[in-house]
């Protein structure tokens, strides 16, 4: 089972979520559901703050819900008893983080100052929110602050939407991102839940950043493989690049030298983050065929799912 860490990290994105209406809760949470985003935070801005969260952690279980803006160990225990799985502060204070370590809650502090970042380390944390981040430098601090501290996590907050998300994922010491873009109160108060949907799957597509990568045949043997990859070169003009299994015509076709998964061959599709993806696949009903996982180094780099389409496997690709 995913501990809350694990399940933000392959969500990649914490909607920040001012609710003024305890009954707007359930709502907005299956509008970002149905948008592939599982994850929200939501804030003690309001009144309307804990029983959100109470009413999402009840009705939406598919849903890892948070408590943003918790300045004190009282509402920490409030958010807590109503259904938080994890604690978002907007600053660093002490107290507060002892209490949640002292009762295994996940806590995320605000730190934007290397001193902050130090007394976070020293309590055992390495994933800190970063807050306000366009205020505080964006992308430019967080590379800088890579240098003195390469095992901390950031979850920059603060000037990030759908047009600069995967800038900042880019970064290697960026563990999510967080925002009120995917569903600000005016779009929650006029419930707008189509247009929130809409826009956790647009900002879900550009984390994942599907796109073909190339094609692959299947064909009998070496000769058929090459003899094809010749064609396109005769036709098009397509460079041959021949390999100990396949060959390539260009660079978005390859014939393989023997059949394989597929009863034609394969679609292979790249993404920002394999795992990630795998995750998110999952989470639609679509599995890895386990036995055609390809690692490096620990790391997944290619993947096939079980599904097919007319024909045709599909192959996942590390970026």
């Amino acid at each position: 089972m995913r501990t809350p860490k694990e399940w933000i990290y392959d969500c990649g994105i914490i909607p920040v979520v001012v609710l003024s209406k305890v009954e707007d809760a359930s709502p907005t949470a299956e509008a970002l559901l149905k948008g592939g985003v599982d994850v929200m935070e939501i804030t003690l801005r309001t009144s309307a703050g804990p029983d959100s969260i109470r009413e999402v952690s009840k009705n939406c279980p598919e849903m890892l819900v948070g408590a943003g803006t918790v300045l004190n160990i009282n509402d920490c225990e409030a958010c807590v008893e109503a259904g938080a799985k994890f604690i978002v502060s907007p600053g660093f204070d002490k107290e507060l983080v002892n209490f949640c370590l002292e009762h295994d809650i996940l806590v995320i502090p605000g730190c934007v100052t290397p001193t902050e970042i130090m007394q976070s380390l020293n309590l055992g944390l390495d994933l800190i929110k970063f807050f306000p981040a366009n205020i505080y430098g964006g992308l430019a601090a967080l590379k800088a602050l890579s240098g003195p501290f390469p095992n901390v996590k950031f979850i920059p907050t603060g000037g990030i939407d759908q047009f600069n998300l995967k800038e900042y994922l880019d970064l290697p010491n960026v563990y999510a991102v967080g925002g009120s873009w995917i569903c600000n109160k005016t779009d929650i108060r006029n419930h707008e839940f189509n247009k929130i949907m809409q826009l956790a799957s647009q900002s879900r597509s550009t984390l994942l950043g599907f796109e073909l990568a190339h094609v692959g045949i299947n064909c009998s043997n070496e000769e058929e493989a090459l003899k094809s990859a010749r064609k396109l070169n005769e036709i098009f003009g397509m460079q041959v690049e021949d390999g100990n299994s396949s060959c390539y015509a260009g660079k978005g076709i390859e014939f393989i030298k023997s059949k394989f998964l597929g009863a034609h061959g394969h679609l292979a599709v790249r993404t920002n983050d394999i795992v990630r993806a795998i995750v998110y696949l999952k989470s639609r009903g679509y599995l890895m065929d386990e036995n055609n996982i390809k690692t490096q180094q620990g790391k997944i780099i290619a993947a096939y799912l079980q599904e097919q389409v007319s024909g045709f496997a599909i192959h996942l690709q590390q970026k």
